[in-house]
């Protein structure tokens, strides 16, 4: 397994674990805190160099979405990165305004986002095993 395919699925799973952390941490505690806005932050930035990577294998294997699989995984996962990036900055948002009422359900558009995120990280997952 080549080392730059190494680093995209490290970054990934990174992703999904802070990501995980952060939105469930959030429903569990029952409030949205900044230690959960840095974990979507984190989540964010890491599926974000984890996908880039993706794409330069991809580039170099001349198979950026040639099938059916690989354009579903990349159009689900470049909805879940924008979700990921307007989920952050509203977190970022809702904590600089100290908005009490909008921290105590932010939790459920949190779970919604990540469910969606986890759509393209499972066809990865699928992509993956196949190869």
């Amino acid at each position: 397994m080549p080392k730059i395919l190494i680093f995209a699925i490290v970054f990934i799973t990174l992703a999904l674990v802070f990501y995980t952390i952060g939105v469930f941490g959030e429903k569990k505690k029952g409030n949205l805190t900044i230690f959960h806005t840095v974990l979507f932050w984190l989540g964010f930035a890491c599926d974000s160099i984890g996908t880039s990577i993706m794409g330069q294998i991809a580039k170099a294997s001349e198979k950026s979405g040639t099938d059916i699989t690989g354009l579903i995984h990349s159009v689900t996962g470049m909805l879940a990165l924008i979700l990921m990036a307007f989920h952050a900055v509203w977190a970022t948002v809702i904590i600089l305004r100290k908005d009490e009422k909008a921290k105590a359900v932010f939790h459920k558009f949190s779970i919604i986002v990540w469910a969606i995120w986890l759509i393209p990280y499972l066809i990865g997952v699928f992509i993956g095993m196949m190869h």
